[in-house]
């Protein structure tokens, strides 16, 4: 009898430790996240030197607060690019500082560490809230410490390479098997299971990955409270070599960017929410989670339009993407984006759970 008691007084305890939506799964949250995120501004003399080359420049016109600062705001999402850098060295002398007058320091021995690198784009836009990968996993980790109960925060990946964009410019490293499994393993060294969900975590019994998000399987808040989850932002060739032996995801950390009706088909990114719109809607419906943007390119923060981040919200999409939750004042019209509530994050417009009253995912937890 007394352990009868003791049992019930357990399960009780549980269920009270338990807010009321931690039962409702991650997928039925929308959340605010920013693009590019570990962007620092461009210096004004470089900046003006690039766009007097070429007008396309004026897109790099926007940067981001600290990573801390920006989750303390309630940004749950965010984007990180890599290149790869296995020997170290690279990028540790960017020509964009001998066309700098009077540049800021740079740490370029930090730089001389393999391993992968953060930055937009080489030798140009190479300025950044962290030099190394592990460097912002591990402000990534200090900061979700401090705060274990957050939403889970989903950190979409580029894998730079490709032709320098400027003259006697680094030409970065391809992506081949081994850049992707030395990625996998840089952020299992930083990040412990317990702070990451993985394709495995979500796959579980079912015999692929689409199947458990269609089954609509996405795990409950309660299990995902205090981790991060990546996502490779890349199709065709790159997607292919990272899946490549890993059906279904078997044994990667990364979600991918893989088409409805592949077994790897959980997360899709959908940029264009105004043309979209439906597709997301039904997307969002069927299980995936989906990313798209508020703003791209300055074009809607120098116009002042929020057309674009309104049909984000309405879409359903679950993660919204934007460069502006600061207004840039050289713009002059104030276009800033924030997440209805202004809130960490809100119960998604399409899978809202059918309560009144309910309080909001992360503010219950």
């Amino acid at each position: 009898m007394f352990k009868r008691i003791m049992l019930i007084v357990v399960l009780a305890s549980t269920l009270l430790a338990q807010t009321p939506v931690d039962r409702f799964r991650m997928n039925q949250v929308q959340v605010l996240g920013s693009h590019n995120s570990y962007k620092v501004a461009i210096e004004p003399s470089l900046f003006q030197m690039l766009r007097s080359m070429d007008a396309r420049f004026d897109s790099l016109e926007y940067w981001h607060a600290g990573f801390a600062e920006q989750l303390n705001l309630g940004l749950r999402s965010l984007e990180i690019d890599v290149v790869y850098d296995p020997k170290g060295g690279m990028y540790a002398h960017p020509l964009g500082l001998t066309w700098t007058q009077n540049p800021a320091p740079y740490d370029s021995a930090e730089m001389m560490k393999p391993g992968f690198k953060v930055l937009h784009v080489p030798d140009v836009d190479f300025r950044s809230h962290a030099y190394t990968f592990r460097d912002a996993l591990r402000q990534l980790r200090v900061w979700s410490d401090a705060h274990p109960n957050h939403l889970p925060i989903a950190v979409t990946m580029n894998a730079k390479d490709g032709k320098p964009e400027v003259p006697n410019g680094v030409t970065p490293l391809p992506f081949d098997a081994a850049a992707y499994d030395a990625w996998d393993a840089e952020i299992r060294e930083i990040l412990p299971p317990n702070k990451l969900l993985t394709p495995d975590d979500v796959r579980g019994r079912h015999a692929t990955l689409e199947e458990a998000i269609r089954s609509h399987e996405w795990p409950t808040l309660q299990k995902v409270r205090g981790r991060f989850y990546f996502i490779l932002d890349e199709t065709g060739e790159k997607m292919e070599t990272y899946i490549k032996g890993h059906p279904s995801l078997k044994g990667r950390v990364m979600f991918v960017n893989a088409v409805e009706g592949r077994p790897e088909a959980a997360f899709r990114i959908v940029n264009e929410p105004v043309t979209s719109f439906h597709h997301i809607q039904q997307l969002v419906k069927q299980g995936y989670i989906v990313r798209t943007r508020a703003d791209a390119d300055t074009v809607e923060a120098r116009k002042g339009d929020y057309t674009r981040m309104q049909a984000a919200f309405d879409s359903g999409a679950q993660v919204i993407s934007t460069d502006y939750y600061y207004p840039n004042p050289a713009f002059g019209t104030d276009y800033k984006v924030k997440l209805p509530g202004d809130a960490p994050g809100r119960w998604d417009p399409l899978l809202a759970p059918p309560l009144k009253n309910l309080p909001s995912p992360e503010n219950a937890s």
